[in-house]
């Protein structure tokens, strides 16, 4: 009785999975190699990315040295980029680079990885919404700086090196910019040292960035704090010469009370905001003194001429 439940279980399993074994020769039947690379351009020219990527799949998983293996795997870069999949398009673009190193086409390969990283730091949200991208983690924006320098470096003849020069200057700007908000956070938080670190970063690895005033004025308010009044003087000479006209508001406001911690410096005697961006050029008048009543409201009911 047992050996009959045994075996009716083995003929039922058996059965199940030879079912499936037909579905899956049914769903994918033996296409010829053009035919299927054919099938894969199409549905890229129709923008269906969901099913280029099927087929440039099954065309490499049923042909990985066929004549088309490695145009397969290029394309596969580009139909994960086009479908918003970064980081399967970053591993595509990378096992390419690592199969291929003398490819004719390796200098796209670099392009469509940079591209992917590019896009991903610029996202619909930081292109619809008033956000300070220099206060985002430039992770994406370095790998793409990378992938963008590595091809600029070693393929200047290539057709995508002066549309990665240009988004490299882009980038470059990005990543000082962010040095310069983490020295500012760390003159908030009394770490004068990093934050002069930062600032003679940006300085020596990233001329001629709009980003190089803020990086002086961060040196010279770090350095005041730390006593290297020499330091400090050389910086101020500097950046006096080459940027006359700047302005810098300290980031500074010195120790808070328990009170003013408490109370997020909603009654502190210092007017002035902690600034994330240095003030350049001093415009308008200057804002009136606000109430108390005002203060505990949040100018709610202020009147329009006061606002």
């Amino acid at each position: 009785m047992r050996i009959t439940k045994s075996l009716i279980v083995a003929l039922f399993c058996l059965m199940t999975a030879a079912c499936s074994w037909f579905e899956d020769l049914q769903e994918y039947p033996d296409v010829p190699e053009q035919q299927l690379y054919q099938e894969a351009m199409k549905a890229m020219e129709e923008v269906n990315y969901d099913l280029a990527i099927e087929k440039l799949q099954l065309l490499e998983a049923r042909y990985p040295f066929g004549r088309f293996s490695e145009q397969t795997q290029l394309e596969l870069i580009y139909a994960y980029f086009k479908n918003y999949e970064p980081e399967a398009a970053r591993a595509a673009a990378d096992r390419f680079i690592r199969l291929h190193p003398n490819h004719d086409n390796i200098d796209y390969a670099y392009y469509l990885k940079g591209l992917t990283a590019f896009e991903q730091d610029i996202s619909w949200i930081t292109q619809y919404l008033p956000i300070d991208e220099t206060q985002r983690d430039p992770g994406a924006a370095l790998d793409s700086f990378e992938s963008f320098s590595t091809l600029v470096n070693r393929y200047p003849e290539s057709q995508y090196a002066p549309d990665s020069y240009k988004r490299m200057v882009y980038l470059k700007n990005r990543l000082a910019a962010y040095e310069v908000h983490v020295a500012r956070y760390y003159i908030q938080r009394e770490a004068f040292v990093a934050a002069a670190n930062r600032g003679r970063y940006v300085i020596e690895n990233m001329q001629e960035t709009p980003a190089v005033p803020d990086a002086l004025a961060v040196m010279i308010e770090a350095y005041t704090h730390l006593g290297q009044q020499d330091l400090a003087a050389d910086t101020q000479s500097v950046l006096s010469q080459n940027y006359p006209e700047y302005q810098y508001t300290p980031v500074y406001k010195g120790e808070k009370t328990l009170f003013d911690a408490a109370t997020f410096d909603l009654f502190s005697d210092n007017k002035e905001p902690p600034v994330t961006t240095p003030v350049r050029m001093s415009q308008g008048a200057p804002e009136p003194d606000r109430s108390m009543f005002s203060k505990l409201t949040f100018g709610v009911f202020d009147d329009e001429d006061e606002k």
